[in-house]
């Protein structure tokens, strides 16, 4: 099973985006993909036009809100064929303060024990992360063994970068198997030069993290309102056919197939 985190230090780079037409992706070639929602706002749901009744925070703890105990396999939503999801939301808020009420020597793993399925049962373990840096995230990343991170060419997204940067440098310290797997383009406006510069330098520094740019796509920002993925919504905008050389991509790198 693979497990992927897409992670940015920074806000509005097209994270959820990203998470949720990858594993949708993922999840029509076949593959069995969980996507766990990691952000209070809980737009994973709304982008695939569902309405879970529990999240993460029901899934980590095995209790409800009242205490009361929920079976994990009720927490986990369907949405499409091969691909389920397990919710974010204002729940998470809870869940960062009982993270940090457990002991210190298992506080950290607390995610990724839960998370570890019965063998063969998952192909894709995918999170959907909030920008910052708190228990949670450090739980996300002892939990994965790739990241992909978007980075938005326009505004200051370098900086971002750099500071996503020291996040994982800290993360790989306790976790050796962590690696920066991927660098995705976003918001690629042809019509700007700093979409140009931007992701020139992107090149240069990570030659073989880069992936193909996506590009800044108004279809791609309707979508999350009608609960589709771009590939439902409009399956032939740019968007979606940026999406389509990710998904080649990190597919073509699962060392099962080869």
């Amino acid at each position: 099973m693979r497990k992927i985190a897409v992670a940015m230090a920074k806000g509005g780079v097209g994270k959820t985006t990203t998470a949720v037409n990858l594993a949708f992706g993922l999840s029509q070639l076949g593959h069995r993909v969980l996507l766990v929602d990691c952000d209070t706002q809980g737009q994973t749901s709304k982008f695939l036009g569902v309405n879970p009744k529990y999240g993460l925070y029901e899934f980590v703890t095995g209790r409800d809100k009242n205490g009361e105990y929920i079976s994990r396999k009720d927490i986990i939503h369907p949405t499409r064929k091969n691909l389920w999801l397990i919710a974010g939301g204002i729940g998470l808020v809870e869940l960062k303060n009982w993270l940090g009420e457990q002991p210190r020597d298992i506080r950290q793993t607390v995610l990724g024990n839960a998370l570890l399925p019965k063998k063969g049962t998952l192909d894709y373990l995918i999170f959907d992360c909030a920008p910052g840096w708190d228990v949670l995230s450090v739980n996300i990343l002892m939990a994965v063994d790739e990241v992909l991170c978007p980075v938005a060419l326009q505004g200051p997204s370098l900086e971002g970068l750099k500071t996503f940067f020291g996040y994982l440098l800290s993360a790989q310290k306790l976790n050796s198997d962590l690696q920066l797997k991927y660098i995705l383009p976003t918001m690629f406006d042809t019509r700007t030069r700093q979409s140009f510069e931007i992701l020139k330098q992107l090149q240069k520094m990570f030659k073989r993290q880069i992936c193909d740019p996506i590009h800044y796509n108004v279809r791609l920002s309707e979508a999350p309102s009608q609960g589709k993925t771009i590939f439902e919504y409009r399956s032939q905008a740019i968007g979606a056919e940026g999406y389509r050389k990710l998904i080649r991509r990190v597919d073509g790198d699962d060392d099962r197939k080869q």
